[in-house]
């Protein structure tokens, strides 16, 4: 089968590999309808986070189950699953306490070894416990499927940042960030009741984007100018609850500035590019709470994929982009360039 694969900083290649078979009774072999690039992907790309020549890539799928192992009892050929960006075993501690992506068995796309989600199909471990059953008759919906593909990682991570800044009615939040997942944030905060929600964001398609999910402000100011924006719109105060959804430590410590005295932030951003690290006495002083972390978005896809399903969110516009498998290195490039906001493969 056809995949993509990473053979060094900005050499993304579509080869042929082997294809995917059951390993384990738990096991089940999915055809890859839909995949997409993640802005955490990037770092390998631009070789700021290790890869070995050859390696799988990608983490963001659904598709047609094709084949299932002996055990496998949730889904059946011909279903139609989403993955979660991580497979987990179900049963652990870790997994009955719902942070999946703590579990004990568990494992990410993509890692050595192991199918990426930018190919034509995926073995995946702990079939049951992993994949979620979408409606057979979303399959023939372009939109919906778009919509449903952001459970795998985007949506379900901007929902666990605005969980984790404590995003409710009453408060207002601020989301720094406007990649995929900043903008899910934005979506997860309107969905939770923010009264307010002031997005940060230097690019008007983006902060459309942020707008029409239920921003109700744009800040397009970084660093100092940022900080000194947000706290004039919040009457000198800050946003009680904040999104951190970019992982650079300029990031973060915007984050910190524009949290009000007794808030919280919910980081989601993969960190990367972190040096002197934040000053812990800054939130010690102000009660700032920080949560957050490596998002268990399987258990969020039971909460949220009702609300996608009946249109009460619709995530699909983070996707301004799609490109067949084949296209798939022409697809980093425009992210990179940041010409793309999201791309989407179409199998």
């Amino acid at each position: 089968m056809r995949a993509t694969t990473i053979h060094a900083p900005f050499d993304m290649r579509v080869e042929d590999v082997p294809d995917p078979v059951v390993r384990n009774p738990g096991d089940a072999v999915v055809r890859v309808l839909r995949s997409c690039i993640c802005g955490s992907d990037l770092w390998a790309y631009r070789g700021e986070s290790a890869r070995q020549p050859g390696q799988r890539i990608g983490h963001e799928f659904l598709g047609i189950v094709e084949e299932t192992g002996a055990e496998v009892t949730g889904v059946g050929r011909g279903a139609l699953v989403v993955a979660p960006f991580m497979w987990s075993d179900g049963v652990c501690d870790y997994c009955r306490e719902g942070l999946t992506t703590s579990c004990e068995h568990g494992g990410f796309w993509g890692s050595v070894g192991s199918d990426g989600g930018q190919g034509e199909a995926v073995r995946v471990p702990f079939a049951d416990a992993t994949l979620v059953a979408l409606p057979a008759e979303a399959a023939s919906d372009d939109r919906l499927l778009a919509a449903l593909l952001t459970l795998s990682d985007v949506m379900g991570t901007g929902h666990h940042a605005a969980l984790g800044a404590g995003a409710r009615a009453g408060v207002t939040v601020a989301v720094v960030g406007d990649g995929a997942v900043g903008l899910c944030g934005v979506l997860a905060a309107k969905r939770l009741g923010a009264d307010r929600i002031i997005a940060l964001g230097r690019h008007e398609a983006r902060t459309d984007i942020a707008r029409r999910f239920g921003a109700t402000d744009v800040v397009a100011e970084r660093g100092d100018a940022a900080v000194e924006a947000v706290r004039e719109l919040t009457r000198g105060q800050g946003a009680h609850a904040v999104v951190e959804a970019v992982g650079t430590e300029q990031s973060m410590r915007t984050a910190v500035s524009i949290t009000r005295d007794g808030g919280a932030i919910g980081f989601v951003g993969v960190p990367h590019g972190s040096g002197t690290g934040l000053d812990l006495s800054v939130m010690f002083d102000r009660n700032i709470a920080l949560r957050g972390g490596v998002a268990p978005v399987r258990t969020y896809i039971p909460e949220l994929l009702p609300d996608v399903l009946d249109g009460t969110i619709d995530p699909s516009p983070v996707f301004d982009l799609t490109v067949g498998l084949e296209g798939v290195p022409d697809g980093y490039k425009a992210m990179d360039e940041r010409t793309a906001l999201k791309v989407m493969v179409a199998n």
